[in-house]
């Protein structure tokens, strides 16, 4: 990104309009540069990097500021479940049309969660695209040198903590296509609000970083499914797990969603774009993690233990029964 100098192109108009005001940290230059510099500050910089597409991730009646929350906070919650502090951002627009009403209101939302997450925009790229419209952000964050959590390093007897509650984005997708889900709570708003709230603006547990940084052998976010997602743990650690499906935690609507037969326990656990964080975290930790958790204002749950092996994860139902799951996440191919 560049802002427009002596013979401002359009895209250079555009990106003066709506993100050099996003650009606050002194390392943007206010988008006048071709690149930026953040500092590291004596500690490791951590990134991440995601896209959303159109008709995939979001659907074209959402409204923009949402999409744009929606792509920020995708890759904050991998920055938290990496124990790392938000530092800055890029930013790739692909653009079948210039829609003024449209940009204003996409950038008030990510400049909203920039301000709000201490993650301001360092620069980037607006393009146009035949379609569909797809963005793409790349999140840096900070660590102390070395203290990034990965997803290997989960050990035997660990406990198996997830924040938030599981499945909500997934049945909020389902309200907003017509589903089964929908006709189940076509008579309760809140609940169908709720839902699809989840689905379109995730809650990153950036809060609970330093806690994840401090007592959590590994951790992943859960995008594409707590049962995949797991299952990812696992094998990235060389062990395995045993889960309690009644200890997962449900908000009020999934759980009336589950009691009026429009999903079942294997379509949560698998569903995608939870945006939660999954940790193994030692039994000596466990009681010092919820304090931190407490403190920062989020939920977590222990749901099982990790166990030696490479077996897939085992999902026991109330009556201690594997629950069999024809898919365990959402997978793009």
């Amino acid at each position: 990104m560049s802002a427009p100098g002596a013979h401002a192109s359009g895209e250079d108009s555009l990106i003066a309009r709506y993100f050099k005001p996003l650009a606050t940290d002194p390392g943007a230059f206010g988008l006048t540069d071709d690149a930026a510099i953040l500092k590291a500050l004596g500690g490791d910089i951590v990134v991440t990097t995601d896209a959303l597409v159109e008709g995939v991730h979001f659907l074209p009646d959402d409204p923009p500021d949402t999409i744009a929350q929606k792509a920020l906070r995708v890759n904050l919650s991998d920055l938290a479940a990496k124990g790392a502090d938000p530092a800055g951002f890029v930013l790739a627009l692909a653009l079948p049309k210039v829609d003024e009403a449209w940009l204003a209101d996409f950038a008030r939302g990510l400049g909203a969660d920039a301000t709000s997450f201490g993650c301001p925009l360092l620069g980037g790229d607006t393009v146009s695209t035949p379609g569909p419209l797809m963005i793409s952000i790349t999140a840096f964050g900070r660590v102390p040198p070395g203290k990034m959590v990965h997803r290997s390093g989960a050990k035997p007897g660990d406990q198996v903590v997830v924040t938030g509650t599981i499945g909500d984005a997934a049945l909020g997708l389902d309200i907003l296509k017509r589903g089964k889900v929908a006709a189940a709570l076509a008579g309760d708003a809140l609940s169908r609000e709720l839902l699809v709230g989840r689905y379109r603006v995730p809650q990153p547990r950036n809060a609970l970083a330093s806690a994840i940084r401090a007592h959590a052998h590994a951790a992943m976010d859960v995008s594409d499914g707590l049962a995949g997602d797991l299952a990812k743990l696992c094998a990235a650690s060389g062990v395995s797990a045993v889960i309690d499906l009644k200890s997962v935690p449900l908000s009020p609507a999934a759980s009336k969603a589950l009691a009026a037969g429009a999903v079942g326990l294997a379509e949560i656990v698998s569903g995608g774009d939870d945006y939660e964080v999954l940790c193994a975290v030692p039994p000596d930790a466990s009681e010092q993690f919820s304090r931190m958790a407490e403190v920062a204002g989020v939920a977590v749950s222990p749901i099982g233990t990790i166990i030696a092996g490479e077996s897939a994860p085992k999902w026991l139902d109330e009556e201690g029964k594997e629950l069999p799951l024809a898919h365990t996440s959402y997978s793009h191919f």
